[in-house]
């Protein structure tokens, strides 16, 4: 499927795309990467080994076997707390669902308000328009309308890149559905000291480009020439959306002009729709701990970028709280939308009262999956949970060699892989906006819901009652069956109101 946005053709994948491969082999090597074996093996070959090692000391004359009260006693307790963790983390990934539910909900009822209820010519009537004068208006509105609805794509699409820490407007799905927008002057969050020290520019004071080796963003306020004042203290900080951010292999800017700046038609470079960051050592246990030490939002403090799904993860989270608020912005406009509605006066009050309330789910919608984002389980408690669970799979084969004997092997890789199962499957759906394998689909959410959707809402001019109500094929208007007797509605209206009432009490 493709579509034209101001001459540029983009092509959208399928619908299986979104889902994933179709292909059986390609499903079940998924489903394998999706379980919780693939990210805690390691972890069950080392217990496989410990337990083997503390078998062969009992088995040769070393008795190193313990009373098994511990089992019975930390065990109940261990698996209670690390259910709640579990829980904890199902919650966070259910309320991330509810809420991408909420802004499907809301894309469809912004878009089929705007479509069907905004008038043809949402213009203030004007005395003595000629047919061209008209014609130019319906063009005009037709524009605004499409504009808009292309607007609620955008959001979700923006929303997408957001909560996965991708700064900036260029990709593919879109570039050209907002490269028309001026930026509107919305500040970012504070930025942390360590991204006032980074640069953007290269040697000659140019944005890095997509595919140029400058992976640091600017914050930095421009240094004054010898003699030239210095910038007054409420000067503003360059915005982070000017700023490029290390990813994998990609750097994300955003070059849109000032309100009054002509936009520059030169071809640009677009990062793929989807670009997940392959994996590293640093995602196994026991490196994994070490992201956090060897990171400050995802990069080193010499500016090398860690690698890495946990590190873009952290990046992700870390960054939320420093990126140009993209959906925000996009929500704005929107709203000038809605007041240009208003202050036209070409609708009524109820419908500019659902186009705001519409609004305002979307923002209340972004706002909490921030809010997800941005409050991770704290580090204190996971790690803890994490040491007591290594303790308790390290002190097992001690405790049930005297009842097991060699079974103890397999029963201490069991009991590990339970345990550290529901660990690394609540660490994985705690942050579900992320490329794992149990994240999220947002990208299903944005391509084959809401984009398909909105393309088949304005397919067609609104529909009128007028037509589809008296069509020759609406002619079982009054039949409980296909059997019963045929009648069109012009038919119908040819018989009467007493004939349409009887006809109704018979059902």
């Amino acid at each position: 499927m493709s579509f034209n946005y101001q001459g540029a053709q983009i092509h959208h994948s399928s619908s299986s795309d979104a889902l994933g491969p179709s292909n059986t082999w390609s499903l079940f090597g998924n489903a394998l990467l999706a379980i919780a074996l693939f990210r805690c093996w390691h972890i069950l070959i080392f217990f496989g080994a410990w337990s083997t090692a503390i078998c062969v000391i009992n088995y040769n004359g070393h008795n190193l076997a313990l009373q098994p009260t511990l089992i019975t006693v930390f065990g109940t307790v261990l698996g209670f707390v690390i259910s709640y963790r579990t829980t904890s983390s199902f919650e966070r990934y259910n309320e991330g669902r509810r809420l991408w539910s909420q802004i499907v909900l809301g894309s469809r009822t912004f878009a089929r308000t705007v479509w069907l209820h905004v008038p043809d010519n949402a213009y203030p009537s004007a005395q003595a328009l000629t047919d061209q004068q008209k014609e130019e208006y319906k063009a005009k509105t037709l524009i605004e309308k499409t504009s808009v609805v292309n607007l609620l794509e955008a959001f979700a699409v923006a929303v997408k890149h957001y909560l996965r820490g991708e700064d900036g407007i260029y990709y593919e799905d879109l570039y050209y559905l907002v490269k028309f927008l001026p930026k509107y002057p919305f500040p970012p969050t504070i930025p942390s000291s360590v991204d006032l020290d980074r640069t953007s520019l290269t040697s000659d004071g140019v944005p890095a480009s997509p595919h140029s080796g400058h992976f640091h963003g600017s914050l930095t306020r421009r240094t004054p020439a010898p003699g030239e004042l210095p910038l007054p203290t409420t000067a503003p900080t360059p915005s982070l959306r000017d700023a490029t951010f290390a990813t994998e292999k990609t750097l994300h800017t955003d070059r849109r002009p000032q309100r009054g700046v002509k936009f520059s038609t030169a071809p640009v470079d677009l990062f793929p729709a989807m670009n997940p960051p392959k994996y590293s050592l640093l995602d196994f246990f026991p490196f994994s701990l070490l992201v956090r030490m060897l990171t400050k939002d995802g990069l080193r403090k010499n500016g090398d970028i860690v690698k890495g799904r946990r590190a873009a993860r952290r990046r992700a989270t870390m960054r939320s709280q420093h990126l140009s608020n993209i959906p925000l912005e996009i929500s704005l406009y929107l709203g000038s939308y809605v007041s240009a509605l208003q202050s036209r006066k070409v609708v009524d009050a109820p419908t500019t009262t659902v186009l705001l309330a519409t609004i305002t789910q979307l923002v209340d919608a972004l706002t909490g999956l921030e809010r997800i984002l941005t409050t991770p389980i704290p580090f204190s408690y996971s790690i803890h949970l994490w040491l007591v669970t290594v303790v308790y799979c390290l002190a097992l084969p001690f405790q049930i060699w005297l009842t097991l004997k060699w079974v103890t092997i397999p029963a201490t890789v069991l009991a590990s892989f339970i345990f550290f199962g529901f660990l690394v499957a609540g660490e994985e759906i705690e942050n579900p906006f992320g490329y794992d394998k149990n994240d999220l689909n947002m990208d299903h959410f944005v391509q084959n819901i809401i984009r398909k959707e909105l393309r088949a809402i304005m397919a067609m001019p609104a529909p009128d009652p007028s037509v589809w109500a008296f069509s020759e094929e609406n002619d079982l208007l009054f039949a409980s069956s296909d059997t019963e007797e045929r009648v069109s509605p012009s038919e119908w209206v040819q018989r009467g109101v007493p004939k349409i009432r009887n006809a109704l009490r018979v059902q």
